[in-house]
């Protein structure tokens, strides 16, 4: 049984990755592993992926991707396999493509391709195992679009359209199994406030109330009381600060306590305590190097210390220790990195 320990907050430096990565994407697997895969090196968009042994805290290059992407989705199906989707291939071109790594083999497979090139896009695992493609763009539109990927027959087909067309939105699968996307890009730097909810079993998707501040680029996270915090993004205005709550069972979202720094193009990962962490991101004036501590309990922000390196558009995963390994990304200087770093909270599982 897992016990929680007392132990000094901070971040430390950890082992870097054996490639530089930005854009690139993240996965806990079912082995206490993380996987990185692609991103964009200086060399342009890579199939390059690497494993991180939290044990060890060592790095070990695995076998590439059929085709280099960045900008994809990764999800852990519930076999244990994870599926990548789409992205951005060849420094501009969106892509159909689906593949999956199998951590048994370490080796990556082919599978169905989507029905429509995505980028910007999102992707979530349903409670019946298969997993919801919604939006992006591609081809020169914006998509409300939606389909779903069978792990079983390894088949893409479509399912119900968004009520609205949208990139670079979250998607959160609530308590209840239904799916809620938000925010997103309608236009070219235009912010939606849209929300809408998907219904695995109707395969319907109804509106719901409006985000207090349309925001894109932001980040979505299910708290352990069953509310989605979505924090930055966005705006006309440039980067907000602003995040608000989302209550599955009144349709609604409030406003919670405000960030100390705006951003975008950030990360946000719920700890084992319930605190919700973000780092880095876009500030407008510059790239972050600050974290900060969201408190369901009070609704308020607290700093989290300084990461070692400001990072934007990098990747973050909670580890199976409780702590969190912060990937890759690109700092002030517009160089792409190949650091990583940890993030040991207040309370880690033993």
């Amino acid at each position: 049984m897992n016990t929680l320990k007392y132990f000094h907050i901070g971040w430390s430096n950890t082992r870097s990755m054996n490639n530089a990565r930005v854009q690139h994407r993240s996965s806990l697997l079912t082995n206490g592993k993380v996987l990185i895969t692609g991103g964009y090196d200086n060399s342009g968009d890579s199939s390059g992926t690497e494993l991180y042994d939290p044990l060890t805290e060592t790095w070990t290059t695995v076998a590439n991707m059929n085709i280099p992407r960045c900008s994809h989705t990764a999800s852990v199906l519930t076999n244990g396999k994870l599926l990548v989707t789409g992205g951005e291939y060849g420094g501009q071109d969106p892509s159909d493509s689906t593949e999956l790594y199998d951590p048994l083999a370490q080796n990556w497979t082919t599978t169905g391709k989507m029905n429509y090139v995505r980028n910007g896009h999102s992707a979530s695992v349903l409670p019946n195992g298969n997993v919801l493609v919604t939006g992006g763009y591609g081809d020169g539109d914006i998509f409300k679009t939606a389909e779903l990927y069978n792990p079983l027959t390894q088949i893409w087909t479509s399912t119900g359209s968004m009520n609205q067309a949208r990139a670079y939105h979250t998607a959160s699968v609530l308590a209840n199994g239904n799916v809620l996307v938000n925010g997103g890009e309608e236009e070219i730097y235009t912010a939606l406030d849209i929300a809408e909810l998907y219904n695995p079993l109707t395969e319907i998707w109804t509106t719901t109330s409006n985000l207090n501040n349309g925001r894109y680029k932001h980040s979505a996270c299910l708290l352990t009381d069953g509310k989605v915090l979505v924090t930055g993004g966005y705006a006309s205005s440039g980067a907000l600060n602003s995040s608000e709550l989302y209550d599955p069972s009144t349709g609604t979202w409030t406003t919670t306590g405000s960030m100390n720094n705006a951003r975008a193009e950030h990360t946000s990962t719920l700890l084992v305590d319930g605190k919700v962490l973000v780092t880095g991101g876009n500030a407008m004036h510059g790239f972050l190097n600050s974290t900060e501590l969201y408190d369901p309990s009070t609704g308020t922000w607290t700093t989290a210390g300084i990461m070692n390196k400001t990072r934007v558009w990098h990747a973050a995963s909670l580890l199976a220790n409780g702590k969190v390994l912060v990937t890759g990304g690109e700092d002030f200087s517009y160089i792409i990195t190949n650091t990583a770093e940890l993030y040991q909270s207040s309370f880690q599982t033993n």
